[in-house]
C-alpha cells in the first residue's frame, strides 16, 4: 500500500538562544552560546554552577494568572506550540479537530513543581499545597495542555524516552499520519529542570561539565577537553501534515519528514551499547524508511552531548550506518542539552539547514579527538546544498531514534 508523504508546515521554539525559531536560528548560525553561570543562591553549593537557561522567560509571553497553573515545562510547551500553529497558518483553516493529534513529551516532566510543593508541604503543612499540583507535575501535562489549547481530538500522546523524547514524539507523529488517524500532528518536546536536585544527580554521575569559570566554552562536543554535557531548558515543536492536505490549503512547506528509525539497546540503564549497535540500527532503519540512498544524506545534526564516551560512539555508528561523507554539526555546543526537548529542537535545526542550504557550526571544537574521522562544520556555518539530512537522538535506557528529513 502507498504511504502518504508527511511534510513540516510549522515550527515553534523557545530556547537558551532565543524566544522563537528565528532568533534561535540566527544565534546558531552566528555561533553564539546560550550557556551562562547560575546566579541563583542555591547554585553556590553545587559542583556544577552553569546551565543554558531560557533567553525569554515564560512570564514575558504568558499571562501570570495562567502561569500559576502551569509547570515551567508546560508553559514553554504551550509557547512553542502556539508559535508552530501560527507559523503553519492553521488557526483559521477549518481543520476538523478529530483530524488533529498531539505527540509531545518530556524526559523528566514537572520535577520542579514536585520539589517546590514538597517544600511547601514540609514547611507549612498539607493545606498549603496547591490544588494544581498534580496537573502541573504529571508527565502528560505538557501534551495535554497543548491539546487543550489547540482543540486536538484525534489523540494526545505523551512520549517519555529520556533524551530521545522529542525525536521519538516526532516519529510517532509520522506514524499517526501514515496510519490515517490524523491529517495534522503537533509534535515535539519540552524540558525545564534547572534545579539543584537534577543538577546534583547528574553531577554525581559525572555526566556534566564542571567548567564553571568558562560557561560558554563548557559544551564542546568531540573536543579532547570535553568533560560532560551542559544542562539546558526549552521547547521545540513542529507541525507535521499530510502532504496533499498541506497542498490543498496552499501551505508553505519547510521539508519532508521522510523516515524514522527507532531501536533499543537492551544493554544498560545509562551507558550506550559499547559498539553503538542500537544507534547503527536506528540510523539504517531511518534511511530505509525514507527510501533514499545513504549518499543522499550530506548533513547530520548529531546527538553529540559533549560526553567522553558517547560522542565517539556516535561517530563510529555514523560511519558504519551511512559512511564517511556527511558534514556534521553539534548544536548542543550552543544550546546545551535540552534533554527531552533536544531531539525536537535539533530537528528544527536540521529542517532549517535543508531550507537554507547551510550547516550550523559546532563551537568550542578547538582540539578535535583523534576519533573524529568525519567532517564537522567547526566554528563557522558552512553553505552546503542538502537534499537530505539526518537527526540523531539517544537517551538513557537505551533509546535510539533517527529521523531523516529531505528537501521538498
Amino acid at each position: 500500500m502507498s504511504r502518504p508523504d508527511v511534510v513540516v508546515t510549522g515550527l515553534g521554539a523557545t530556547t537558551p538562544l532565543g524566544g522563537d525559531v528565528a532568533s534561535t536560528w540566527d544565534a546558531m548560525l552566528a555561533g553564539r552560546s546560550g550557556v551562562s553561570a547560575l546566579t541563583q543562591e542555591w547554585a553556590g553549593q553545587l559542583s556544577v554552577r552553569i546551565a543554558a537557561q531560557l533567553a525569554v522567560d515564560p512570564s514575558e509571553v504568558l499571562d501570570r494568572v495562567k502561569l500559576r497553573r502551569l509547570d515551567r515545562s508546560e508553559a514553554i510547551a504551550i509557547i512553542a506550540a502556539q508559535q508552530a500553529w501560527a507559523d503553519a497558518g492553521l488557526a483559521d483553516s477549518g481543520l476538523d479537530p478529530e483530524r488533529l493529534a498531539v505527540s509531545l513529551g518530556s524526559g523528566i516532566g514537572g520535577a520542579t513543581t514536585l520539589l517546590a510543593q514538597d517544600d511547601i508541604l514540609e514547611a507549612s503543612g498539607p493545606r498549603r499545597v496547591s490544588p494544581h499540583t498534580v496537573p502541573m507535575l504529571m508527565p502528560n501535562g505538557p501534551a495535554a495542555w497543548v491539546g487543550l489549547e489547540l482543540g486536538a481530538k484525534a489523540g494526545v500522546h505523551s512520549m517519555a524516552s529520556a533524551c530521545a523524547t522529542g525525536a521519538e514524539a516526532i516519529a510517532l507523529g509520522l506514524d499517526i499520519i501514515r496510519s490515517g488517524r490524523a491529517d495534522v500532528v503537533v509534535a515535539g518536546g519540552t524540558e525545564a529542570v534547572i534545579h539543584p536536585l537534577p543538577i546534583a544527580g547528574f553531577a554525581s554521575m559525572r555526566a556534566m561539565s564542571t567548567r564553571n569559570d568558562e560557561p560558554e566554552k563548557a559544551s564542546r562536543p568531540w573536543d579532547k577537553g570535553r568533560d560532560g554535557f551542559v544542562l539546558g531548558e526549552g521547547s521545540g515543536v513542529v507541525v507535521l501534515e499530510r502532504a496533499d492536505h498541506a497542498a490543498a490549503r496552499g501551505a508553505r512547506v519547510y521539508a519532508r519528514l521522510a523516515g524514522a528509525g527507532i531501536t533499543s539497546d537492551a544493554y544498560d540503564i545509562v551507558q550506550p551499547h559499547a559498539e553503538g549497535e542500537g544507534a547503527i540500527r536506528a540510523i539504517a532503519k531511518a534511511v530505509a524508511d525514507a527510501d533514499i540512498a545513504k549518499t543522499d544524506i550530506v548533513h547530520v545534526n548529531a546527538h553529540a552531548t559533549s560526553t567522553p564516551v558517547g560522542d565517539m560512539l556516535e561517530i563510529g555508528a555514523l560511519r558504519k550506518a551511512i559512511g564517511d561523507h556527511p558534514v556534521l554539526s553539534a548544536t548542543k555546543s550552543m544550546t546545551g542539552h535540552l534533554l527531552g526537548a533536544a531531539g525536537a529542537l535539533e530537528s528544527i535545526a536540521t529542517i532549517l539547514a535543508i531550507r537554507d542550504s547551510v550547516v550550523p557550526p559546532t563551537i568550542n571544537l578547538d582540539d578535535p579527538d583523534e576519533g573524529l574521522t568525519l567532517e564537522v562544520a567547526a566554528h563557522k556555518a558552512r553553505h552546503l546544498e542538502i537534499p537530505a539530512a539526518l537527526n540523531n537522538a539517544f537517551g538513557f535506557g537505551g533509546h535510539n531514534v533517527a529521523l531523516v528529513f529531505t528537501r521538498v
